[in-house]
């Protein structure tokens, strides 16, 4: 009945009368995202009778008026098809100032149209392949490109730039050559990292570095709203960006490493505002090529310097260890190099882990980006090592029982998602210089056996990767209690009784018959197959391993 009210007056009423039945038809539709089916027709009749409307010299306010009709039919698919069309199309783009050859946006007034005009762009690209395909052929990345760059530095127009980077999204999303065109063409990555910029209100300080006014007001929801759509943006160009070939790239990926470190230390409006901020800031920070990422840490400034001397001189001179704390715990220094990027990582990864769901697609991301910072900057990697895997004084307890950072990445370890297994296990593993017995030392060789057996290193040894020798960090108690640390458990145990002691002869002697027997069946019944290690450290079959071991005796056997 509605849509039958609207079409009536659409067709045959004056602007005032179609104003405000089509103002009334979108308050009471604002929500509605299912439509009924047997209404199809007269809604598809409805969009054809609007897109007629809007080729006309109507006045603004009417426009806003179909352009929210046209938003809200433009959520059913169905209706689409026969609305699709270049002429359609070329409305909108006029409406939304995406044909303006002028260099500015001056009418205030035509605000609201170019918004609403914009976020119809958005519905119809993403329910419709016709859209999609008159997008390239209409060019329209390159004229939303032209659109960011006329209000780019213009605060009291973010919705603009937000529904334009949103639909910007949308087509590198959908089309992966305009990802290529706006990567190489249009100049999308400077464009989009001004755009952050400009959200941020950066003032660069140095080259790679931006003050930061911890004390300031935390984002406007506009602007955490425009530097989501352009970090979502700028992942799909970047996406393919994991190897840098020019030196020029190499400068830019490092403005918007900067720029992402940033965005990693201030707060948005809410609290889930800043948790999605900082999500879209991981995710485009694993497209930057991991020798960019050093831009992620800095060199403390003077004032910093002094303060942290005035921190330390207020404690006693023979606590030296207590220092270090200090050092670390109040403004996040390690080795004269300011931690805020890394360590707000670190407290991102650890609450996606408490978060407890949604491992591979929200824990996943941050973890793979630490463990190539590690891999690739001896910095972070030797401040995380003191986060996560501080020297072990109380070992009474297993590695994966506990609430530290140390014990939620244990028991990640045995996680029933191979992926989330296999990152956590790696993390942990780099963090170790990739040296088998510093894992087992803090994770158990049980909850290590799966990256070991991987790798081929359940014979023990270290991975492929360069590392500088290790310092002896060993603690006095774990000293003293590493005799007895049960290998397989990561922690100490009570001399538990031998249940053999008080046997005969006769009763060892059947019981290991029995043993025997037991194994002998599960071998043939295929239950069991026993394995055994080769001499690379991979596992195989136990007759294969024999054998191997059986030639590598025969050929370095003395044969004078």
């Amino acid at each position: 009945m509605d849509e039958e009210r609207a079409l009536y007056i659409v067709r045959a009423g004056e602007a005032g009368a179609i104003e405000r039945v089509l103002r009334d038809y979108s308050d009471k539709h604002r929500a509605t995202f299912k439509f009924e089916s047997t209404d199809e027709d007269k809604r598809k009749k409805l969009c054809e009778g609007i897109f007629k409307i809007l080729a006309k010299d109507i006045p603004t306010t009417c426009q806003v008026s179909c352009l929210e009709v046209l938003r809200i039919l433009s959520r059913d698919k169905k209706i689409l098809v026969p609305v699709t069309t270049k002429e359609n199309m070329q409305i909108l783009l006029r409406l939304a100032k995406l044909n303006e050859s002028d260099d500015s946006l001056e009418k205030v007034s035509e605000f609201p149209v170019i918004v609403e005009s914009l976020k119809c762009l958005c519905n119809i690209v993403f329910n419709s392949q016709m859209a999609q395909q008159l997008s390239l052929e209409l060019n329209l990345a390159a004229k939303l490109c032209n659109l960011l760059r006329k209000c780019k530095d213009r605060k009291f127009i973010n919705d603009i730039k937000c529904f334009d980077l949103r639909l910007l999204f949308l087509l590198s999303l959908l089309h992966t050559d305009i990802r290529s065109q706006l990567r190489y063409e249009l100049q999308g990555l400077p464009l989009l990292t001004q755009i952050l910029e400009s959200a941020f209100s950066i003032k660069w300080t140095d080259e790679y570095e931006s003050a930061i006014d911890h004390n300031g007001p935390p984002l406007s929801p506009q602007e955490t709203d425009c530097a989501i759509e352009a970090l979502k943006a700028l992942f799909n160009v970047t996406v393919d960006s994991w190897k840098v070939h020019k030196e020029s790239d190499s400068h830019q990926f490092r403005v918007m490493a900067a720029v992402l470190r940033h965005c990693l230390l201030i707060v948005g409006p809410t609290e889930d505002k800043t948790e999605e901020l900082h999500s879209n800031a991981v995710n485009l920070l694993s497209n930057v090529p991991v020798s960019c990422l050093d831009v992620l840490i800095c060199p403390l400034t003077h004032e910093e310097t002094a303060q942290e001397a005035t921190t330390l001189d207020e404690l006693p001179s023979d606590k030296t260890s207590e220092k270090e704390t200090v050092l670390k715990n109040n403004t996040m220094v390690y080795n004269g190099m300011n931690m805020e990027a890394i360590h707000v990582l670190l407290s991102f990864m650890e609450k996606r882990i408490d978060k407890g769901s949604s491992y591979r697609e929200g824990l996943t991301p941050v973890l793979s980006l630490l463990t190539e910072c590690s891999r690739a900057h001896r910095n972070i990697r030797k401040f995380l090592k003191d986060q996560v895997l501080p020297p072990l004084r109380d070992v009474t307890n297993r590695p994966e029982v506990g609430s530290t950072v140390r014990n939620k990445l244990v028991r990640l370890m045995t996680h029933v998602d191979l992926g989330v297994k296999q990152i956590a296990a790696e993390f942990l593993f780099v963090l170790c210089k990739e040296r088998v017995d510093s894992l087992l030392k803090y994770t158990g060789y049980g909850n290590a056996a799966g990256l070991l057996a991987a790798r081929g290193l359940l014979a023990g040894g270290r991975g492929d990767n360069w590392y500088s020798e290790d310092e002896d960090t060993d603690t006095e108690e774990y000293k003293n209690a590493k005799p007895n640390i049960n290998l397989i458990t990561g922690h100490l145990e009570e001399p538990m009784p031998n249940p053999i002691d008080e046997m005969t002869e006769e009763q060892k002697e059947y019981e290991a018959m029995k043993l025997v027997n037991m194994l002998d069946k599960l071998s043939r019944e295929e239950l069991l197959k026993p394995m055994g290690l080769k001499p690379d450290g991979t596992i195989t079959p136990l007759e294969e391993a024999l054998s191997q071991y059986s030639v590598i005796e025969e050929t370095s056997s003395d044969t004078d």
